[in-house]
C-alpha cells in the first residue's frame, strides 16, 4: 500500500516520515532523489548547468545549491525551468522504488514523501495523501530558523508552494506538527490505526 506524504516548507514531514518508519513503513524520499540526480557526474546535473550556467557548479564539480536557490527563488519561471529538468526523472526513479518495494513487500506500507505533491498533480499514484500541518506562521518562524533566514527570504520560498490551508482541504489525512511531539506522535499513531483497519 503506498501513501504519499506532504507538506509546506518546514512542517516537519521528516519527523513524520521517521515516525512511521518507526512504526514498520518503508519510505522513499523525494528530497533523497532529487539529490541523487544532481550528484557530480550525473546526466541530469549536467543539463541543469547547461540551462543555468556553469557558475552553479563548484570546484568539484557538484552543485552551488545556494547560487542555484538564488536563482530560482527569485524568478518563477526559472524555478518552473529547474522542476521540467528535474521532475520527470525523480518521479520515474520514484516510481521504480515504489513498484520494487510493493513486489517486495506487498503487505508494507510505503510512504512516498513529496514536497510538491500537488502542485506537480501526483494524487493518483496513491490510495490516500497524508498533509503534516502546521499554521503558515509557524512555519515562517520554523524556517527563519532553520535556515537563518530572513522574514523576506522565508516568504518568498513559502509563496513558492501552494499555501499550505489549499493542501489541507485536498488531503485524505492531517497531521497537525503545530503542537508538542507527543500530540504528533499520537496523530501518527491515529492514521496507522485508520489505515490498518480500512
Amino acid at each position: 500500500m503506498n501513501v504519499g506524504l506532504t507538506g509546506g516548507i518546514a512542517t516537519g514531514k521528516s519527523t513524520v516520515s521517521n515516525m512511521l518508519v518507526q512504526r514498520g513503513a518503508r519510505l522513499i524520499d523525494a528530497d533523497v532523489i532529487a539529490r541523487e540526480v544532481v550528484l557530480p557526474g550525473h546526466p541530469v546535473l549536467q543539463k541543469v548547468a547547461q540551462h543555468f550556467g556553469q557558475d552553479i557548479l563548484l570546484e568539484d564539480g557538484s552543485l552551488n545549491r545556494s547560487k542555484l536557490g538564488e536563482i530560482i527563488f527569485s524568478d518563477p519561471s526559472a524555478r518552473k525551468e529547474l522542476e521540467g529538468l528535474l521532475h520527470p526523472q525523480i518521479r520515474s526513479l520514484m516510481k521504480e522504488r515504489m513498484a520494487q518495494y510493493e513486489m517486495e513487500e506487498p503487505e508494507r506500507l510505503v510512504v512516498v514523501d513529496i514536497p510538491l505533491l500537488f502542485e506537480s498533480n501526483l494524487q493518483e499514484l496513491f490510495s490516500s495523501v497524508v498533509l503534516v500541518y502546521v499554521p503558515e506562521s509557524i512555519q515562517l518562524e520554523r524556517l527563519m530558523k532553520r535556515n537563518q533566514l530572513s522574514l523576506e527570504e522565508a516568504m518568498k520560498r513559502i509563496k513558492a508552494q501552494m499555501p499550505i490551508e489549499s493542501k489541507k482541504k485536498l488531503a485524505d489525512y492531517v497531521i497537525d506538527n503545530s503542537k508538542s511531539m507527543k500530540h504528533t506522535d499520537d496523530e501518527v499513531k491515529q492514521f496507522w490505526e485508520d489505515i490498518f483497519m480500512k
